[in-house]
């Protein structure tokens, strides 16, 4: 009962929070038709595509180095701040947005920079695998430098300064506007 919520988790077909429930009512439960009612209402398995399973995969086995004490993933790329004038700066796998990132884990409209007096300011605009700034969630705007581990779904950044031939990622297409 419990590992078939756990995959239906894993699947995404259940939030953390009706997981929670779910599993508190399984725990709770005084007979045999109190179980079946836990799973009773959930859509059957699916197959997972190929891509998300292997960046789900990605994810779980970093979780468990980290757990185990190992260390965290090297970020494969440097995030730039944007140059000129640009107010704000948009982030995920919709071709409108400023910076493309054609992954799975990462949603249409994910996340956003705004620039501010005092800096950038980061946000996540309600995806769905979140937006992370040096591990932690990112649930409102935060302040955001050189330096900073951020991650849009499965995919981590080092932000730093335009500079040193280094640009933008431009990944299907993604240009600074």
């Amino acid at each position: 009962m419990i590992s078939q919520l756990r995959e239906r988790y894993a699947e995404g077909r259940l939030t953390h929070d009706t997981l929670d429930h779910r599993l508190g009512a399984a725990l709770q439960a005084r007979y045999q038709h109190d179980l079946e009612d836990v799973l009773a209402d959930l859509p059957p398995r699916r197959r997972l595509s190929d891509a998300v399973q292997a960046c789900w995969q990605r994810g779980r086995d970093t979780l468990t180095g980290l757990m185990a004490g190992g260390s965290r993933p090297a970020p494969a790329r440097v995030l730039p701040f944007p140059s000129g004038g640009q107010g704000r700066f948009t982030i995920g796998r919709d071709a409108a947005c400023d910076m493309v990132l054609p992954d799975p884990t990462i949603s249409r409209w994910h996340a956003g920079l705004r620039r501010e007096a005092s800096g950038w300011m980061l946000d996540d605009l309600g995806s769905t695998n979140g937006t992370r700034l040096n591990g932690w969630r990112v649930r409102a705007w935060v302040p955001v430098r050189d330096g900073d581990l951020v991650s849009f779904g499965a995919v981590t950044y080092v932000l730093g300064r335009p500079g040193g031939g280094r640009g933008l990622p431009r990944a299907a297409g993604g240009t600074s506007r």
